[in-house]
């Protein structure tokens, strides 16, 4: 088992998490569906979904970027992109209560998936693990999310480790057919005794834990 925080690559990608006014959510959606192709222009987006439980009035989008450089590279281009500051960044900022960002790595062990199938829903879980990284909880964590995946209800995408915000946090993204099915799945799963001792195990090293249901936006490359 790979126990450092990251892959072998400078591959990061960077979660962005908007609160929108609630009154100017239509607003702020619709803003996104006829002006965000401007700024997939620039950078790979990995996927852009609104919170519908668990949180509300929230939009989390998810970019990917080669090393730092890179970064720096587009946020530059996107300063000085008249279309994209002008049709929706001047618009957009005033519908925003606040703006949040991470910078995240894939654990050594997961590769980003993708859903066998468009539509469903997906379930971003965040976790506060003890400090001391993948070399401490890694091996028993990923016990933990394999005795889920064995199941057969849910699919992993991408499991993430912070460098940047909150540290010692990482997310865990799934991807469900519903969110029916994702309770039946849940229930049966908690009645197994293999996911049962795994999760026993690994919470050894959580301090805290959060989730959030999300549905994709059109423009979302992860549907």
């Amino acid at each position: 088992l790979a126990t450092g925080p990251r892959q072998n690559n400078g591959i990061f990608y960077e979660i962005r998490t908007y609160d929108i006014k609630p009154a100017k959510m239509k607003e702020f959606l619709e803003m996104v569906s006829k002006y965000f192709h401007l700024r997939t222009a620039h950078s790979e987006l990995v996927g852009f979904w609104y919170s519908e439980l668990g949180a509300m009035n929230k939009v989390l989008h998810i970019w990917k970027y080669d090393n730092f450089a890179h970064r720096t590279a587009v946020r530059h281009a996107l300063a000085n992109d008249r279309d994209w500051q002008g049709k929706f960044i001047s618009a957009a900022l005033p519908l925003m209560e606040k703006q949040h960002n991470e910078v995240a790595y894939l654990v050594p062990w997961c590769q980003l998936g993708k859903p066998s199938k468009e539509g469903g829903v997906y379930e971003w879980v965040t976790f506060q693990m003890k400090p001391g990284g993948p070399a401490l909880w890694g091996e028993a964590f990923q016990a933990a999310i394999n005795a889920h995946i064995n199941m057969g209800y849910t699919k992993l995408i991408g499991v993430f480790h912070t460098e940047y915000g909150l540290l010692n946090t990482v997310h865990v993204l799934w991807w469900n057919e519903s969110p029916d099915q994702r309770a039946a799945g849940r229930h049966s799963a908690h009645e197994d005794a293999r996911v049962v001792a795994a999760v026993r195990d690994s919470v050894r090293f959580l301090e805290s834990q959060q989730n959030v249901l999300l549905i994709p936006l059109p423009c979302s490359p992860l549907k």
